[in-house]
Order: structure tokens, then C-alpha cells, then sequence
């Protein structure tokens, strides 16, 4: 089309993604070579928000949602990524569960039929089913967690509560391998994420993972769903803590195809029904302590609850985290995604004795994986991502002959045939075939050439089989971005009675990762000090025009209590700070107590008087 009295010529063509930011190749170099063409760029679509308006939802339970509003620090610094615009939109994700109360009005404005199914009664409606003490409450709090509407008055708001939601009701009836199947792979063109809190029983004594059906729906969605860019599958890491159970016993929860989710308490404490394991990659919040409050989310009956706890309140955390990474940048694939995880997550104040460096020198643990989750790094993060190099496999088979493992057995082996494919690692994958007379008694671990140690499997107690491990297959992500070159090492520990035998048939060890040197990147995760000057104490004095100085740091957006304003009535002084709201109010747009905009819990708001009374 032609721009009305200008020299300038708008294109059209179908090759690119409407939010694409990198160029189109082809186009690029034609136009370049065009005599005629003196200047072209590609458009792209930029953000723009209405200013004013504050990044703090309205909506009464917000100021109980302490995991995302500042009343615990670090919390997930969702509000970040909301005040740089991103809040889901154009992201479709569901939710694989009991079903889904799509006529709660806090989720029926995002709930999308396109995303939902039920394979328990086989028809499209997700309703789940009431009666028999009403115990199908899982899936709708897991939704309300992603995608419960904001500034509507009703209940909290989602992490990412302008995205399309959908319910898959399967975990009410008998759950086959098919079942799995179908609901891994629904509409894997139309859903972005799918988020899952179920596996085998987490009894600390069962060893269990997908069948060939669920297996092939994982392997299926990563290389062809969502545009060959593949599905993203977040994932529970279980809740058998109290069973001392291992999740790298479940072959749902280590699969490289899925993000397993750790879970930590408000105060940085482990929930003792959190499940470790070296297949966990990152890690949210789940429940608190200190007190009665907890994940607060829909609930059955157009109720709201906040009661939600569990690794399965983790998981949907995650996954609306990860729906604001792909808003901010669509084009990720499922690796570029698991990357970005590793780089936003911090070990900040999450206890455990067993953190230790890897390689390329991040800390790492079997309980939480790289650490707490951070909604603003990640969404940063995304938005500068240069995408990788593809997956590259290589396997190296260290065991000819069997082995007895006795009280103890170290293989070695080398792996130098895999230096020329991997540079940088993803993740490890160790195969095993062996019999023994007390599986749970077997402790496995692995080292890398870079002196990385970790363990894939625990004693697990409860687990007195005396099947062995037969060709089951554990996975670390401990060893990421790591130069996978030199001699790995497997031990075999027996923790139980000096009676305890068994051999080791078969062990392969897997290595994924790419060609490309990764820890060669700067990393974009860490954010740059937006500060323009500082004081004498390092607090920051000016924060520039588009950020807000805060308690001597660069914000983007003014807290709860606290609404934006100019610092002073100059013109030229373009700096803004966040000024106190009145202290009845929870969020406001001016100093008195006639510009409130939502209140404190216990205080009920009046919309004419723009007033929080007690009631």
C-alpha cells in the first residue's frame, strides 16, 4: 500500500511471523540489491502501554497473592515482566487434569473450548464432575493460578491473566497410555504449553514412566507442535517427599522433553512432601509457614480459595511464567525455552546442603534444580535470545561385559567420539540394565570430566524390589552448558546390608547438547543498572525518565502502596518516583484517601468514593 503523499511503499509478504524481530533473509538480500530500493526496513510490531494505568491488578485477593506482590523477597518478580507489557497475551495453554470450571468468573473471559477436552467421557466439555465430596478441584486451581482474570473485581489474578486457558479432564477414570497420548498431543498447533501434575505414584518404591504411546506424543510435540518450534510441557516434580521417593524414578518428570518444577516455602525452607532429583530444573513457590495463607486460586462452585498448596501449585506458576517468555518472544523453540529457564532461575535464599558449582560455574541443587524462577529475568532474557544451534545427540556404550556391583562399582569411560558434534552440553542421560537383590538400597551418581557430581538416584527406603533396573533411564540437567570432553565417571554405592548383590548388564550414557559454545555468550539475564546516578550511600538519585526510583533502586513499575508520579512540578525534572499511597489504601493514584483503586485485605472498596472502609 501506498503512504498518502509519501515516497514510501508498504510490503506485505506471507514468509515472516507477524511478531518476527529478526530479518527475512530472502527479502533482505533482494531488496538490498535493488537499484531502485534506496532505503527499506522491516516492521515490526512495538509495545506500547497506555501510561497511567497502574502494573498492580485490583483485584481484592491480590494483596493475599505474597508470592507475586512483594511481601516476600525475592518473590517471583512477575510484577517486572507485567510493566514491560506482558501478561500472556496470544499464548494458548492448558491445563491435563480432572477438568476445568469453565463458567467460574474468574476464568470464563480466558477460557478457550479450542484448548480443552475431555477424554474421560470423550466430548469437548472439560466441566468436571461434582458430587462425591466434590474431590475434582485440582484442575480449575491449577488454571486460576496460570490465567485468572485481573481487575475484574473477583478473586486474584493469573501470572499471565490475558492468556487463553483450556481444561483436559483425564484424571478422573481409568488413565491408559492412549489417554496420555491423546491429551499430550491436542491440538498441538493451537496450544503453546501444557501443563501437567500427575505421574506414577509417588510411594518412594515404584519405578514407572510414559508408555510407547505417551512416549511417542513427547518426542512428537517437541519436533512437530507449535510450528515445528514444539510444545512445551511443564511438569510437577511430585509430591513424595515423605516417602523419601526420587522423581528421577518417574519417566514423566525426567524426560527431557518436560520442565520439571521444584517447590520451596515463602520462608526458603524445603515442603517436606517436595520430591528432589537431578532432573528438576527450576523451582516456585508452593505454600508458606508463616502463615494461613497459601497459592490463591479459582475454585469449584465460582469459589475462590486460598488453600491451593502442593508441587502441583508450582508447576502452573512456572507455566504461566513461561507463557509471558513466549509472548515476549514468540519464536522460541522447547530448548531455546529450558535455556532460558536455567538463566533466569537464582539460588537466592533457598536452603539445602547439597548447592554446588557445576563447570561453567552456576549453582545448582538436586531440590531445586538452578533455583527460584524470576518472571522479569526470563522475559528479559527472552526478548534478547539469539536462538541455538540444533540438538545434537551422542551416545557412548560403556559396559561390554556384566559386572557385580558388590558394596561398590566405578565405571569410567571416555567420551571423546561425542567431541566433535557437543561443544556445550544439555542434558545427560545415563541408561541402566541391572539386577539387584534391594533397589533402594543403590545409590547412582555421575561426574563429568569438569568435575560435576551428580547423584540420579537416592536410597529410597520403601523400595524393597528386587526387579533391578531394567533399561530404565535417568537424566541430569546438571551438567548444562558444560564441555562434555574427557572421562565420565558412573558410581554404584550399596547404602543397605553388606548382603545386598547385583550386576550391572548395560549402562550408555547419552549426551545432548550443541556445537556452539555457550558459556561464550554474555549473558543478557543479568539486568543492566538503569541507574544514572547515585549518592554518596550508592543509593540511586536518578533513574532517568522512564523508570521509577524506589527505596534507592530503578523500578518499572511503583509497587503495591505506591502509585508513580513526577518527582518534582519543573518540566525539565523528567524523573519519576514511587510516592506512598494513602495508608488505607492497597493500590491508588494519588497521596489521599479519596484515590484509592483497590484495598487491603479486610477492607472493602467503594467504587463512587474511591474509598477502602472496614466493613
Amino acid at each position: 500500500q501506498v503512504m498518502e503523499g509519501e515516497p514510501y511503499y508498504h510490503f506485505r509478504h506471507r514468509g515472516t511471523r507477524q511478531r518476527a524481530l529478526s530479518r527475512h533473509w530472502g527479502w533482505h538480500m533482494r531488496l538490498t540489491r535493488d537499484p531502485q530500493v534506496l532505503w527499506f526496513e522491516q516492521q515490526t510490531v512495538k509495545r506500547r502501554s497506555k501510561r497511567g494505568t497502574s502494573v498492580v491488578p485490583t483485584d481484592p485477593w491480590f494483596p493475599k497473592q505474597w508470592y507475586m506482590n512483594n511481601d516476600v523477597h525475592p518473590d517471583l518478580n512477575i510484577l517486572t515482566a507485567w510493566s514491560r507489557g506482558y501478561t500472556g497475551l496470544g499464548v494458548v495453554l492448558t491445563v491435563l487434569d480432572d477438568g476445568l470450571e469453565k463458567d467460574h468468573p474468574d476464568l470464563a473471559a480466558n477460557y478457550d473450548p479450542l484448548a480443552s477436552y475431555d477424554f474421560n467421557s470423550n466430548d469437548p466439555d472439560p466441566q468436571p464432575r461434582y458430587g462425591d465430596g466434590d474431590k475434582n478441584w485440582h484442575g480449575t486451581r491449577c488454571a486460576g493460578e496460570v490465567a485468572a482474570v485481573a481487575n475484574n473485581g473477583i478473586c486474584g489474578a493469573g501470572v499471565a491473566y490475558n492468556a487463553k486457558i483450556g481444561g483436559v479432564r483425564m484424571l478422573d477414570g481409568s488413565i491408559m497410555d492412549i489417554v496420555e497420548a491423546q491429551a499430550l498431543s491436542l491440538q498441538p498447533q493451537y496450544i503453546h504449553i501444557y501443563s501437567a501434575s500427575w505421574g506414577p505414584e509417588d510411594d518412594g518404591r515404584t519405578v514407572d514412566g510414559p508408555g510407547v504411546l505417551a512416549a511417542a506424543a513427547f518426542h512428537k510435540g517437541v519436533s512437530q507442535g507449535r510450528g515445528g518450534l514444539g510444545s512445551i510441557f511443564i511438569w510437577a516434580s511430585g509430591n513424595g517427599g515423605t516417602n523419601y521417593d526420587n522423581c528421577n524414578c518417574d519417566g514423566y518428570t525426567n524426560s527431557i522433553y518436560t520442565v520439571s518444577v521444584g517447590s520451596v516455602l515463602g520462608d526458603g525452607h524445603r515442603p517436606r512432601y517436595s520430591e528432589s532429583c537431578a532432573a528438576i530444573l527450576t523451582t516456585t513457590y508452593s505454600s508458606r509457614t508463616t502463615s494461613k495463607v497459601q497459592i490463591v486460586t479459582t475454585d469449584l462452585h465460582h469459589r475462590c480459595t486460598d488453600k491451593h498448596t502442593g508441587t502441583s501449585a508450582s508447576a502452573p506458576l512456572a507455566a504461566g511464567m513461561v507463557a509471558l517468555a513466549l509472548e515476549a518472544n514468540p519464536a522460541l523453540t522447547w530448548r531455546d525455552l529450558q535455556h532460558l529457564i536455567i538463566r533466569a532461575s537464582k539460588p537466592a535464599h533457598l536452603q539445602a546442603e547439597d548447592w554446588a558449582k557445576n563447570g561453567v560455574g552456576r549453582m545448582v541443587s538436586h531440590y531445586y534444580g538452578y533455583g527460584l524462577l524470576d518472571a522479569g529475568l526470563l522475559v528479559q532474557a527472552a526478548t534478547t535470545w539469539a536462538g541455538t544451534r540444533p540438538q545434537e545427540k551422542c551416545s557412548v556404550q560403556a559396559v561390554q561385559v556384566p559386572r557385580d556391583i558388590g558394596s561398590r562399582l566405578t565405571i569410567s569411560t571416555d567420551v571423546s567420539s561425542c567431541s566433535q558434534s557437543i561443544r556445550s552440553l544439555e542434558h545427560v542421560q545415563v541408561q541402566l540394565s541391572l539386577s539387584y537383590s534391594r533397589r533402594g538400597d543403590l545409590v547412582v551418581a555421575l561426574s563429568s570430566p569438569m568435575g560435576t557430581t551428580s547423584t540420579l538416584v537416592t536410597v529410597r527406603p520403601y523400595d524393597t524390589s528386587q526387579e533391578g533396573y531394567k533399561d530404565w533411564t535417568f537424566m541430569s540437567t546438571h551438567f548444562w552448558d558444560e564441555n562434555p570432553n574427557g572421562i565420565w565417571t558412573l558410581r554404584l554405592e550399596n547404602k543397605g546390608d553388606d548382603t545386598n548383590t547385583g550386576q550391572l548388564s548395560s549402562f550408555i550414557l547419552h549426551l545432548h547438547g550443541t556445537d556452539e559454545d555457550m558459556p561464550g555468550r554474555r549473558s543478557a539475564a543479568t539486568t543492566t543498572d538503569e541507574c544514572l546516578r547515585r549518592d554518596e550511600l550508592g543509593d540511586c538519585e536518578d533513574c532517568g525518565s522512564s523508570l521509577y526510583t524506589h527505596q534507592g533502586s530503578c523500578l518499572s513499575y511503583c509497587p503495591p502502596r505506591y502509585y508513580g508520579r513526577a518527582r518534582s512540578a519543573t518540566p525539565r525534572d523528567t524523573a519519576r518516583i514511587c510516592a506512598s499511597c494513602h495508608p488505607s489504601c492497597y493500590t491508588c493514584q494519588g497521596a489521599s484517601a479519596n484515590n484509592c483503586t483497590s484495598c487491603p485485605s479486610g477492607r472493602t472498596f467503594q467504587d463512587v468514593t474511591h474509598t477502602c472502609h472496614h466493613p
